[in-house]
């Protein structure tokens, strides 16, 4: 909404950020040749780089150890690197292929069973040993590379954007996800707050980064270790800006403003926002969805209800989304604390600080295209008029509304907002299917308190040919709200063992904005999609018109700790329950398939009153509360 400034920078990032580059021309030391070079067929040729042969490394006062940003890509010539990571069911396992593109052909790889075991990166890609001035070592790990990481160009001809998401999904219940490095690219191999925090004291030390001999032998990639030599200053002195907050984000105001897509909810405690993915953008891998309120920890660490206030216990910080450097703002969904910052490729940042060095940034800016992390796709414009003429439904492509089963599941008393009260907090998702994206207008009347609402119908070209009345649309003006909800989109219900209901939530207005890529390989599925900027994607209380939109491909998330995202539990019994998310439970709107909008999540409540406890079985193969 951009309307709360003073909100934004009440939120400390736990390390600086700022906008990246759409394109960053490194020109230090590029190999493109592959060491196999009797393959008949053209593959895409990968290297690994290092952009600088020397990096510093901030270690905040407070903090528990410095992020091995160490500057380090892999490149991709002769064609681009491409993957493509699906599962048929949440009763399959996660698969990957590699697909190879020559001019018009298209070939595929399957990579090895078992390497993927998830949606957030390629496991143990790198491999980082890092040594002291005296010679021993006293660091070693691996770490995971997400290719849609922060990327730029490596040379001035390659294409000017780059066709692959910005990052990779963060949803548990992902489904279907696209990674790559565009031809002549590069992808930063930085594992960024999904590897965590390493214990280096300040000091000057030396790091070898190489790829493992597993994706070596599988990518053809040359065994060349890149050197780079790492400097750690401790930061957060008397007087500086960036003190440690309990390891709360830090940023300065400009740059917490840049990334703030979902700042706009930070600190609130009684919004019904949203919620890694994410992954979407929503990232919250290592099996996470860190970004989406409560991830998979339990209710003793997990953020406090939306019934929450200001005099109840403090909750822990944030477990805001976790970037490995690709990670778009707004792909954490609705939840009240905005994102970490996405990885700065240390070419730019470097670039910025020595205009002396060999390359450069092209274009630094908040726009389509951009595959750092960086960039927020702001809410789109409605139709300047209300539609008029006969509303009629034709025969096009229309969108199909399914629900993920409900996730970051909780319980928790009611603090003295309302003593004596249990609850039960959930995550949920609606997404789009395809094959057309979901629009909703909403239109006032002067002095009117709801906008009439309408969907609208497109052909193959994209060309409006018909609409439909859907209901209406509504202000909320609480805190950490303030935008415009789109009635009847989703209900909760809580069921008992027989699945007959015994607790509905009161929620069924949602926002809409595309926080998570739950499936980008179904068709027409867009990997860039726009309406993911919150601050811009439902209107603000003066707006005479808002457009909402839910696109091919994505998903809405809502948090745990929003209000109407919580059962009330306190006179119910222990035993089993089912949560159920509905999509489009009044069939207002219209879609493809009616029969996919309800998922199911068992529950196993027990405990006393005062202090209930949630078991959640694990949904099939995906265990994840």
């Amino acid at each position: 909404m951009m309307t709360r400034p003073q909100q934004r920078r009440t939120t400390r990032l736990a390390r600086p950020s700022i906008a990246v580059a759409a394109a960053v021309v490194v020109t230090a030391g590029v190999v493109a040749a592959s060491p196999d070079t009797k393959k008949a067929e053209p593959s895409p040729k990968l290297s690994l780089i290092a952009a600088s042969t020397s990096v510093t490394l901030d270690s905040w006062r407070g903090d528990s150890g410095v992020y091995l940003d160490l500057g380090t890509y892999l490149t991709s010539e002769n064609g681009p690197f491409e993957l493509k990571v699906t599962r048929k069911s949440y009763k399959d396992p996660v698969v990957a292929a590699q697909i190879i593109r020559d001019g018009k052909k298209t070939r595929t790889k399957a990579l090895p069973a078992g390497l993927v075991k998830n949606f957030s990166g390629l496991p143990d890609f790198a491999q980082i040993s890092v040594t002291d001035t005296a010679g021993r070592k006293v660091l070693e790990k691996t770490e995971a590379f997400c290719p849609n990481n922060a990327s730029g160009r490596v040379r001035p001809d390659a294409p000017a954007t780059s066709k692959y998401p910005q990052s990779c999904p963060v949803n548990p219940f992902t489904l279907g996800s696209v990674w790559g490095v565009e031809n002549g690219w590069a992808s930063n191999t930085y594992a960024g707050y999904y590897s965590g925090p390493v214990a280096l004291a300040p000091g000057t030390y030396t790091a070898k980064i190489s790829v493992t001999k597993k994706y070596r032998d599988l990518f053809g990639i040359e065994d060349k270790p890149q050197t780079v030599k790492v400097t750690v200053r401790e930061r957060g002195g008397e007087g500086e800006e960036g003190a440690s907050a309990s390891s709360s984000l830090k940023a300065t105001p400009d740059a917490h403003a840049e990334h703030a897509g979902h700042a706009e909810h930070a600190g609130h405690a009684s919004a019904d926002t949203k919620a890694t993915p994410d992954a979407h953008a929503g990232h919250a891998g290592r099996e996470g969805h860190a970004g989406h309120g409560s991830a998979d920890t339990a209710a003793a660490t997990a953020p406090a209800p939306a019934h929450a206030h200001p005099g109840a216990p403090v909750r822990p910080d944030a477990p805001a989304s976790a970037t490995n450097g690709a990670v778009p703002t707004y792909n954490v969904g609705h939840g009240p604390y905005p994102p970490a910052p996405p990885a700065l490729p240390w070419a730019l940042k470097k670039q910025t600080l020595d205009r002396k060095q060999s390359f450069s940034a092209a274009g630094i800016g908040d726009r389509a295209g951009q595959t750092d992390g960086s960039r927020q796709a702001p809410g789109a414009q409605p139709n300047a008029k209300r539609p008029s003429g006969r509303a009629a439904v034709p025969d096009v492509p229309k969108p199909d509304l399914r629900s993920l089963p409900a996730y970051g599941i909780t319980v928790s008393d009611g603090y003295e907002d309302v003593p004596g009260k249990d609850y039960l907090a959930f995550s949920a998702n609606v997404w789009n299917a395809g094959p057309a994206k979901l629009v909703v207008d909403g239109f006032r009347s002067p002095g009117k308190e709801l906008m009439d609402a309408y969907q609208y119908f497109y052909d193959a070209n994209g060309k409006q040919v018909g609409y439909t009345p859907t209901g209406t649309m509504e202000w909320d003006p609480r805190p950490g709200h303030e935008h415009w909800h789109f009635t009847d989109f989703a209900s909760y219900r809580l069921l008992k063992a027989d699945q007959k209901e015994t607790v509905r939530s009161g929620k069924e207005a949602f926002c809409l904005a595309n926080t998570d890529a739950v499936d980008y390989t179904v068709k027409n599925a867009n990997w860039h999609p726009g309406n993911t900027d919150l601050s811009t994607a439902c209107g603000q209380e003066n707006s005479i018109s808002v457009r909402e939109v839910l696109d091919v491909g994505s998903g809405d998330t809502y948090t745990q700790d929003l209000p109407g995202q919580s059962f009330d539990i306190t006179d119910l019994p222990n035993g089993t329950y089912y949560i159920q998310v509905l999509a489009n439970p009044e069939n207002r709107l219209k879609e493809t398939d009616h029969t996919n909008n309800s998922a199911l999540r068992k529950v196993v409540l027990g405990g006393e009153k005062g202090a209930r406890t949630v078991k959640v079985p694990a949904h099939h193969l995906v265990d994840a509360n």
